[in-house]
């Protein structure tokens, strides 16, 4: 398997277009303090790039597992320009690369398994495509390890909030269904069921319980934002819980299959802006 960097035109042939901007999350806001964004927006580049090609809806496999193969390379010296500009930063700042070798491990997962039989499968899925991420930043800001359970949490939560949001998405366009294979079973419901314009009973039933597990998850996260030392950071990710709960709430309440769940950015800013206050006001000050 080559490990050669990729060719500008090999990278853009992936490229979805999506931005930071397109998230469901502040990535790098300017709640975080200036000196930190650079590493976590070389790390966002990396993910996108990543991520893009796992998600590529004509590529071959072979053609994707070569270019995250490429990524890979990039983190340990000649390869992608987007793991190589990351590995730069992180060697700069003293970062262990194992959350980014942790997280190309999700997206040969994501190029290789298409369904997931239980709830805990989906759990592990996330440990390699969501906390990576959430513990990069904290190591960026030299937070303390003791905050990483919580951090898990919200990053999980996050996961699966965006899975239960594009499920019929996922399904039609790439065959990857993260609902529980064993849940939908028991629930009476088929894969199938997410090529309908509107969900199914038991899929209903499925949507509603994910949401309801990932609100848990949120529970456990909710002491998070105070945890963190450095209040930007804190502030930045009240924020996230906030959206992040008020997302899972609309889950369990609207179907994903009918309507488009997510926030406006009026919405979001209103959100936003009320977690902020209460995060500053009775939150932790460094």
């Amino acid at each position: 398997m080559s490990t050669l960097p990729l060719s500008q035109h090999e990278a853009q042939s992936f490229a979805s277009g999506k931005g930071h901007g397109d998230e469901n999350f502040p990535v790098a806001s300017h709640l975080v303090a200036p000196r930190f964004r650079a590493p976590i927006m070389a790390f966002y580049r990396f993910a996108r790039a990543a991520d893009d090609i796992a998600d590529h809806p004509d590529a071959l496999p072979e053609d994707k597992l070569a270019a995250l193969a490429r990524m890979r390379a990039g983190l340990d010296g000649e390869g992608a320009p987007e793991a190589m500009a990351l590995a730069a930063s992180m060697a700069q700042r003293g970062i262990d690369p194992v959350h980014a070798h942790e997280l190309l491990d999700a997206f040969v997962q994501d190029v290789t398994v298409r369904r997931y039989a239980h709830w805990d499968d989906l759990i592990a899925y996330c440990r390699l495509s969501a906390v990576p991420v959430g513990r990069f930043v904290l190591d960026v800001h030299g937070e303390s390890r003791e905050t990483w359970p919580a951090n898990d949490a919200l990053c999980a939560a996050l996961q699966i909030n965006n899975h239960l949001q594009d499920c019929a998405k996922d399904y039609a366009a790439i065959d990857r269904v993260y609902l529980p294979t064993t849940m939908l079973e028991a629930a009476g419901a088929r894969v199938e069921d997410l090529a309908a314009s509107a969900s199914s009973r038991g899929l209903r039933e499925v949507i509603v319980e994910c949401a309801r597990r990932t609100g848990e998850l949120l529970a456990q996260s909710a002491p998070f934002a105070r945890s963190i030392k450095d209040r930007r950071l804190g502030a930045e990710v009240a924020v996230i819980q906030a959206l992040a709960e008020d997302l899972c709430t609309r889950l369990q309440r609207q179907d994903p299959l009918a309507v488009r769940i997510e926030h406006s950015k009026p919405q979001a800013a209103l959100i936003a802006a009320r977690a902020v206050a209460a995060h500053f006001l009775t939150g932790r000050r460094r």
